[in-house]
């Protein structure tokens, strides 16, 4: 009898993760474990903990309780950048780009600690012309390799996106968090986004929130969804998008809201997908 091939060891494993702010959890009891190469997406109600719960993993915050395990190894109690450096990258709801520095300049300064060859390249012509030919191969892969020299601030707005991207990208990273990367893109910057994030490499684990449901139906393979700080539903993209649940939590929100201010964002969408499902 043939023995059954192992279970694949997850690239990350959170484990009752809980953060809190006096009496406020925002993120409660929150466990979740990615193959690698996972395309799982954390949608929920504004104010569900979708944020909160990328800073823990990232290291921006610290949890009152729980694990973070990248790759076997407890990272809980590190600090973001040594998460960066063993393969943690991220990219923000706001664009984070150094308007004073090139396009190019940007992608080569948050590639440099991850270069296999970056001490003394300031003073190498060879090394530092090795870390901006890698540089300009990711603003290649996002189509900003024209607009290299330009001065990032003179970029528009899904411009900066793609270019927030391309720095996260720069660290060849085994885990990418994505913080609602569609937020105010045109279609067009939209189409392009999801060619770049579709044709990542399989070894690259990627978490995405997003309020665009139609982004997520298209990137991710699983959902979890999250409402006031709590797993609601984790599972396959569908499955989990038309879950009755899903818009029970959407609806809760809306009318815990004043009655003139609308439903929340994504709630439509949500109900959308249902009808199309």
């Amino acid at each position: 009898m043939t023995a059954a091939p192992a279970a694949e060891s997850p690239v990350l494993d959170l484990s009752a993760l809980t953060r809190r702010y006096g009496s406020f959890t925002a993120v409660d009891d929150v466990s979740l474990r990615l193959p690698p190469g996972a395309r799982h997406a954390v949608i929920g109600p504004n104010g569900a903990g979708k944020t909160t719960l990328l800073n823990l993993i990232a290291g921006t915050d610290r949890p009152d309780h729980g694990t973070v395990v990248l790759d076997g190894a407890d990272v809980t109690r590190k600090a973001p950048h040594r998460r960066s450096r063993l393969g943690i990258a991220r990219s923000f709801q706001h664009p984070v780009v150094i308007g004073e520095l090139s396009v190019l300049d940007n992608v080569t300064l948050a590639g440099w600690p991850h270069h296999p060859r970056r001490r003394g390249a300031w003073r190498s012509p060879s090394r530092y012309r090795e870390h901006t030919e890698s540089a300009l191969a990711r603003l290649e892969t996002v189509g900003l390799a024209p607009l290299a020299r330009r001065p990032a601030h003179t970029l528009s707005h899904g411009q900066r996106r793609m270019l927030d991207l391309a720095a996260a990208l720069s660290g060849a990273p085994r885990l990418l968090l994505l913080d609602e990367p569609a937020a105010g893109l045109t279609d067009v910057d939209i189409e392009r986004l999801l060619g770049v994030l579709g044709a990542l490499p399989a070894s690259v684990a990627v978490i995405l929130v997003e309020h665009h449901v139609e982004v997520v139906a298209e990137l991710a393979s699983t959902v979890t969804v999250l409402a006031a700080g709590r797993v609601l539903v984790t599972g396959p993209t569908r499955e989990a998008l038309t879950d009755p649940r899903v818009r029970e939590a959407y609806n809760g929100t809306a009318a815990a809201t004043a009655a003139d201010s609308g439903p929340p964002a994504g709630a439509g969408k949500v109900a959308a997908a249902e009808t199309r499902g």
